[in-house]
């Protein structure tokens, strides 16, 4: 499922990064690599807030959509 359909506060694993290449390699250099333990904070005008290791991004709803989790 993409990332943004997932609830807020609830831990998930990433497992895949749908996309061009220059948008997997923006995503990966943020940290969205298979694997990697995510959960979304809040969505907010548009955009996802999500913890990704100890920090949390503000990524468009569009880019949410191209990680699966």
């Amino acid at each position: 499922m993409p990332l943004n359909l997932s609830r807020p506060g609830e831990p998930l694993l990433v497992k895949k990064i749908n996309g061009k290449e220059e948008v997997r390699r923006f995503l990966e250099n943020l940290g969205f690599v298979a694997g990697a333990q995510v959960s979304v904070v809040s969505e907010n005008m548009g955009n996802v807030i999500v913890q990704i290791k100890d920090c949390r991004v503000a990524i468009s709803k569009e880019m949410a959509q191209k990680i699966i989790v």
